[in-house]
This record gives C-alpha cells, sequence and structure tokens, in this order.
C-alpha cells in the first residue's frame, strides 16, 4: 500500500537526494575544516588545549589528615604501578604575576661577582672549636691539610655583602624560630649556621636535641632556635627518616606536604631546598585518595614540579610575608666531571684546590630545565619568598667539595681505596666553606 501511495503522488525521489548529499559534503567540508585548523594551531594553543583536559587534583586537603591513611615509610610498596596518567597540582591562590620580590633588588645583585681569597677575615669560624660540626663536613678532621678552601670571600660584582656580625645575628632572632628544611645540602647549611653562632652562646645556655626527624639547637637567654627538618623532597616520601633513607624504589605523595607542615609551619623564618633527591631516577607517585596502593610512575624533573606545586599552595595559602620569612635556596651544583672545567682530565673535584676563574661556567652539576621550572614555581608566589640564588656562586667551588675527606658510613672496597676519585664526595661541602657564604647571604637579607 505504501509503495503504491508514493507512486501515485509521484514523488521526485532524486532531487531530495542530492539535497541530502549536498548537506553532508558541506557538513564534512566544515569539520575537516576544522580539524585542518586545529593541526595548524599554534604549540602555545595546542598546550592550552592539553592544559584544559588536564585533571587537576586539589593539594594539602586538611580532610586527608582523617581518612585512615598509612604514613609513608621506608617499608611502604606500591601494590601496582602504571604509567603517569597526567594529573597537575591545582594551586590556591596561584597568581600568574612573573612579579616576586627578588633579595636581590635592594641594591645590586649579589649573586653575580667572584671570589677572592681573603685569610685575614676568613674562616669566619674554626671546624675545631664547633662541637655540633658534622664528620661529613669536617674535612680538616678527616685528613684534608689544604685548607685554602676555607678562605675564600663572595664578592658582589657591584657593592658589598652586609659584614657577618654574630650579635645582630642574634638579635634577629630573638623570640624567633629559623628553621632549615630539605636535604643533607640543606642540613649542610643548618650546621654552618650553628657554628657560626654558638660561640657566643655558653655552654650552659645552649643545647642541641639528638638527630631526629626535627633537630633543634636552642639558645636560652636568646629564647631562640635554630632548627633543621629532614624533608628532602618537601612532600610526604618514603625517604623522611632522617637515618634510614637509601632505597630502591622511591614513593612520594605528590599533593601533599602535611606531614612535614605540621612541624614547619609554626617556625617564623623557613629556609627550604630541595633538587638533588630527584635526580636519582624515576619516582613514585601515590596519590593522597588512592585507597589501593597504586602508584604511578614518572621521571625526577615532573615529579618535582608535582612536589613544587603543593609546597607552592601551602606558600599562597598559609603565608602571611609580614608575619613569616620564607626562603628558597636554589640547587647546589655538584663537580663529578673534571672535563668540564679542565678538557682532557677524566677525574672529578678530588685534588681541586683552587675556584673555577671563568666567570659564568656552568657545568653538568646544574640542571638549568629545572632551575627554569622552578623559577616559573618561585615567580607565582610573588612577595611571599625570597630566593637566595646561591648556584651560579657555587659552580666555581670546585675545590669546597670533601671528596674523600670525610667519614664514609660504609666501609670502603679494596678497588675504592686504590682509585680515590672513585669515592670522592663531589655533591656535600667542607665547613668552614661554601655554605657559610649561602648564610651570609641569608643574613644579607635579613
Amino acid at each position: 500500500m505504501q509503495k503504491m501511495k508514493w507512486n501515485k503522488k509521484k514523488v521526485h525521489v532524486f532531487p531530495f537526494l542530492v539535497i541530502l548529499l549536498l548537506v553532508f559534503i558541506t557538513f564534512s567540508t566544515l569539520h575537516n575544516g576544522s580539524t585542518i585548523g586545529q593541526i595548524h594551531e599554534s604549540p602555545d594553543h595546542i598546550h592550552q588545549v592539553e592544559a584544559s583536559l588536564a585533571i587537576y587534583v586539589k593539594p594539602n586537603l586538611s580532610s586527608h589528615l582523617n581518612k585512615s591513611q598509612e604514613v609513608l615509610d621506608r617499608f611502604s610498596r606500591c601494590n601496582s604501578t602504571t604509567e603517569y596518567t597526567g594529573r597537575k597540582i591545582a594551586r590556591r591562590g596561584d597568581s600568574k604575576s612573573s612579579v616576586r620580590q627578588r633579595v636581590s633588588a635592594k641594591s645590586c645583585d649579589v649573586f653575580s661577582g667572584r671570589w677572592v681569597f681573603d685569610n685575614a677575615s676568613y674562616p669566619l669560624y674554626n671546624e675545631a672549636d664547633c662541637p655540633y660540626m658534622s664528620d661529613q663536613l669536617a674535612c680538616n678532621k678527616h685528613g684534608r691539610t689544604d685548607l685554602g678552601y676555607q678562605h675564600w670571600r663572595w664578592q658582589p660584582h657591584d657593592c658589598n655583602l652586609k659584614r657577618w656580625n654574630v650579635k645582630e645575628m642574634w638579635e634577629k632572632l630573638r623570640g624567633k624560630r629559623l628553621m632549615f628544611v630539605g636535604d643533607s645540602l640543606n642540613r649542610g647549611q643548618w650546621i654552618s649556621m650553628v657554628c657560626l653562632l654558638q660561640s657566643e652562646i655558653p655552654s650552659d645556655k645552649r643545647s642541641m636535641s639528638p638527630n631526629a626527624h626535627l633537630t633543634v639547637f636552642r639558645a636560652e637567654e636568646y629564647n631562640a632556635t635554630i632548627e633543621f627538618l629532614w624533608a628532602p623532597l618537601l612532600v610526604e616520601s618514603n625517604s623522611d627518616d632522617p637515618v634510614n633513607h637509601r632505597l630502591d624504589e622511591r614513593i612520594i605523595r605528590p599533593d601533599s606536604v602535611m606531614k612535614h607542615a605540621s612541624l614547619w609551619e609554626h617556625a617564623d623564618i623557613l629556609v627550604f631546598n630541595t633538587y638533588l633527591w630527584w635526580r636519582q631516577g624515576p619516582v613514585k607517585l601515590l596519590w593522597t585518595d588512592e585507597e589501593n596502593g597504586a602508584c604511578e610512575k614518572l621521571d625526577g624533573q615532573e615529579a618535582m614540579e608535582l612536589a613544587m606545586g603543593s609546597w607552592a599552595d601551602w606558600v599562597s595559602s598559609k603565608v602571611d610575608p609580614l608575619k613569616k620569612r620564607i626562603f628558597f635556596v636554589t640547587m647546589s651544583p655538584t663537580h663529578l666531571w673534571s672535563r668540564e672545567w679542565n678538557p682532557g682530565n677524566e677525574g672529578n673535584c678530588y685534588g681541586e684546590k683552587d675556584p673555577i676563574d671563568f666567570e659564568g661556567y656552568w657545568g653538568s652539576g646544574s640542571d638549568l630545565p629545572t632551575m627554569s621550572s622552578v623559577e616559573n614555581i618561585l615567580s607565582s608566589l610573588n612577595s611571599k619568598v625570597s630566593v637566595l640564588n646561591v648556584t651560579q656562586l657555587s659552580e666555581y667551588r670546585k675545590d669546597g667539595h670533601p671528596s674523600i675527606f670525610r667519614k664514609f658510613w660504609e666501609p670502603l672496597r679494596p678497588e675504592q681505596l686504590s682509585n680515590p676519585s672513585s669515592y670522592s664526595d663531589c655533591i656535600h661541602w667542607c665547613l668552614p666553606g661554601v655554605p657559610d657564604t649561602w648564610n651570609e647571604l641569608l643574613f644579607h637579607f635579613l
């Protein structure tokens, strides 16, 4: 019946099909044009599209603390591991402004200069006179006889650093808590500060708590403390034990600094660092809301950016710059390849006795891409963070490392002993030495 009806009305099917075909062609052309346009979009636009599709995680949520969440420790393991899903940190109070407090803005760039030999004023203290000296940094005690490394003074090009004054520094700290937070390099800066200041305090008016997650030097008459908090990755990790932290698998909670922040949030002056531990291979991410112990795997630099984002979120949302001073110390360079400053030589810092005198020198011990990513994060914090840019000035000091003149915690093998450069420590710094200058810079801006 339907067929007969259509024939009877003589409906013209062909023109109708033509119209449908034209509509289809028009739609396809528009769709393909849109796709081609996307292909030829600028890279910046493509990145914006990718960013808009990313999953952003709110970090440092107090509600996470109420969950029966297992605290990461050296016994923690991932139940499974997958590739990184691309989650990002969504920071509260995030500012896109590139203007921030630059500690060099007072008169000149104190981070640009040269090292001057000065055996009249330096060192600022004697290694043997500091009862809190670390065996990892006491180079003279462990056999280093060339003491030139102790006599170098940092001289900015166009101004002078404020002259170190022990009494004035203690007055700045009166009634305050100064806390260094980070890894063993920041611990070295903390020991340097204690050694710079302890001689002013009578022995019965000072004390040092035992080595722990948080170690405290206390000066009674100033009601002040100089503290060190072991937090090498800033966020919670399975490496947060100050002694037993050498692990094959490094696991972090990339979205939470709350474990450490509960200890650092009451300090008046905070000095942060992080860098070295992110260069030791891939990192496992265990997000706070993950209930099945499933981890994601990510390379060190990108994992560091996530951790720095969570730290920056805490700064943005919790720090009043009128009440709390925050400093961030840039990366401390290593000197592992002497061919970088002495072409043709295949050693390292072992045997080096003088600084590098080539201004603007950069070696592989400073990771410029990582420095750039950290700079971007710090730039968003405006006046809340002051940056101590120690990287370039420390790059020149290939002579300042312990090399073989320190206590090693594991017995050295015969093949190591026969080749001293093979077990040289070209990462940490002898004291007195380079970290004292970092603290002079801190004093300059307090």
